[in-house]
């Protein structure tokens, strides 16, 4: 029996040859040896998969991260994630899409070093911390505006997003529990996020900041590139969890803090 926990870091890809190789390189010049890497393709058109299968050949010798590949059609996104959640092995799980790097080589072992990590106990259902935002050639542009609260909780994300879920791990077995709900195009990881917390909360699990900067963001994200509709889809769902009138507040609050950080 392992004393250290699995980590799985899902990446979901479709045509993203621009932009995978350096995800890619990310995960393989991790210290920590125990991760599984699980790759949902949803049948690309590009050189996707020939990156992949390269990085499949360099991995392949003993004593080097377990690596997964699933390549099938999907309804979007979200399901591609889901799908993800259900293949997990790992004790933890944490999407890492293509173009976004976890931020240095010791990224996960700096983070499972600070859990305190034992089978067959009540560890902490999140581990988080914050995010700087990269462009496609992988060059800092800036840190994410939205910062890390000291102390996680539910309630935390009428603030905003304000842990980027790339930057947020998730015990695999609270997030079978709380799949992506793909009645939402743009925000389901901000809905995802809410629902796995309460869960955690209902069950008296603690989370844990870690104090580090995770991931390194690709910017033109999904997101991104749609951002008026993500803020309309997104107030509808803070509506659908803190109430119209709070969901209200605090976007006005968005818009006042906007202007102010200029």
């Amino acid at each position: 029996m392992n004393d250290k926990p699995l980590i799985t870091i899902i990446t979901v890809t479709y045509n993203a040859e621009p932009t995978i190789e350096q995800t890619l390189e990310s995960v393989e010049r991790q210290t920590y040896p125990r991760i599984e890497h699980l790759i949902v393709d949803g049948c690309s058109t590009d050189h996707t998969m020939s990156h992949v299968q390269r990085y499949v050949e360099r991995n392949a010798e003993p004593n080097r991260h377990t690596i997964r590949v699933v390549r099938e059609p999907d309804n979007g996104l979200y399901d591609a994630m889901n799908k993800g959640i259900n293949l997990a092995a790992g004790d933890y799980l944490v999407f890492l899409n293509a173009g976004d790097r976890l931020h240095e080589p010791t990224t996960i072992e700096q983070i499972v070093s600070q859990t305190g990590w034992q089978r067959d106990r009540a560890n902490y259902a999140v581990l988080y911390g914050e995010t700087d935002l990269v462009d496609a050639e992988g060059h800092f542009l800036r840190h994410r505006r939205l910062e890390a609260p000291e102390r996680l909780s539910s309630k935390s994300f009428l603030q905003g997003m304000l842990v980027c879920h790339q930057s947020f791990y998730a015990r695999t077995d609270l997030a079978r529990s709380e799949p992506f709900d793909l009645r939402y195009r743009y925000s389901a990881d901000y809905d995802w996020c809410i629902r796995l917390m309460r869960r955690a909360e209902r069950r008296r699990l603690r989370f844990l900041n870690t104090h580090l900067i995770l991931t390194d963001y690709l910017s033109e994200g999904l997101t991104t590139r749609n951002h008026r509709r993500s803020l309309l889809e997104r107030l509808r769902l803070m509506a659908h969890h803190y109430g119209w009138s709070r969901a209200i507040l605090a976007h006005l609050w968005f818009v006042v803090r906007a202007i102010i950080k200029r």
